[in-house]
């Protein structure tokens, strides 16, 4: 198998109303034919006083209706929901954008699976969310570590449950991440695609959001001793992309992917053997065996810095080199500094 190419721009709804009880009709009881009338005696009324408004009883006709089971619809509704997702599945009543993207599987199945690692593993901390346009392209870049993409994965979640508008990140993903079985198909469902500059512009020209760690392998595999320190970003294929689509380039720092598996070693020899950009060796893996695949519950912090507008360019910029190099030397200087930042403000690397 060829290396693996990093980024080739370089090298049933909730009910309306309670359902109500049929009322007992008052009035005429039940009358045997011929009965002989009984004559009712006239009983007077008792003396009443006077009660304060807040005491005064409630009749029958009156009571409050009772607190609904919250519990108890909600879990209808989840099961009528999910019933309706299982049908229209096997059904193939549900659609796929022209990149593979199933919309309502990754919100349903693919996002609850990943929320647990998210929320209660890594307990992401989010900042700068608002630093995301509500509507139209943007392309996030972010420093990449880990040496498994986990990071991705987070920043997929980050911004899905937290962006006001609910928004999608759309991540472009290495070729070797389409070459492997299973995990080809569910990055194609949770939008991701290869990262290509035909890809990315035609995402950013549709409106999407668009994911890039332009570091690739060599930010994914560095060694344990280099973490937090950006690797090269290539000759800013990703900002060309930006300029053509006149899309807002918003800068992402992540702290706390660098040591869920801190990398001691490389075997370079299995790594070739496999196919694969390295072969990572932890002080757990492979010495405990599937063991050591588990990562180390890190606290993770994810920032969003405030975006690079390109719009204000000629559209002869996307070829100018200078202004690439500078634009994509601008982009890493900002991602460098809030993470030095975020881990001066770290009090540890598990809390």
């Amino acid at each position: 198998m060829a290396d693996a190419k990093v980024i080739p721009f370089d090298d049933d709804r909730s009910r309306g109303s309670a359902v109500q009880r049929p009322q007992r009709r008052r009035g005429a009881g039940n009358r045997r034919s011929g009965a002989e009338s009984v004559p009712v005696r006239e009983v007077q009324p008792l003396p009443t006083r006077a009660v304060p408004q807040d005491d005064v009883p409630v009749t029958s006709d009156e009571q409050p209706p009772e607190p609904s089971r919250d519990g108890e619809g909600g879990l209808e509704r989840r099961i009528a929901g999910g019933l309706a997702f299982l049908r229209r599945r096997l059904t193939g009543d549900y659609e796929v954008d022209d990149f593979g993207y199933d919309e309502e599987l990754t919100d349903q199945v693919l996002m609850s699976l990943l929320r647990p690692l998210y929320d209660t593993y890594f307990r992401v901390e989010v900042k700068g969310i608002e630093n995301i346009p509500s509507e139209g392209g943007a392309l996030i870049v972010a420093n990449h570590s880990g040496t498994l993409p986990m990071d991705g994965l987070m920043m997929q979640v980050a911004v899905h449950d937290n962006h006001p508008a609910g928004r999608h990140l759309r991540l472009l993903a290495a070729d070797l991440v389409f070459m492997l079985p299973v995990v080809n198909e569910l990055a194609r469902k949770l939008g991701h695609t290869l990262a290509c500059a035909e890809d990315a512009s035609r995402l950013l020209e549709q409106g999407e959001l668009v994911g890039v760690m332009p570091e690739g392998f060599k930010g994914l595999g560095k060694p344990f001793a280099d973490r937090y320190k950006l690797q090269r970003f290539g000759r800013g294929g990703f900002v060309s992309t930006a300029l053509r689509a006149g899309t807002p380039i918003v800068p992402c720092s992540i702290v706390g992917a660098e040591e869920i598996y801190p990398m001691i070693g490389n075997a370079k020899t299995v790594a070739r053997l496999l196919g694969f950009p390295y072969f990572p060796i932890t002080p757990t893996f492979p010495w405990l065996g599937p063991l050591g695949a588990i990562p180390l519950p890190t606290k993770w912090t994810i920032q969003f810095g405030e975006p690079i507008p390109t719009d204000g360019y000629p559209p002869e910029a996307a070829e100018d080199p200078m202004l690439m190099f500078n634009l994509t030397d601008q982009v890493r200087e900002q991602i460098q500094h809030t993470l030095y930042k975020l881990l001066v403000q770290r009090r540890s690397v598990f809390f």
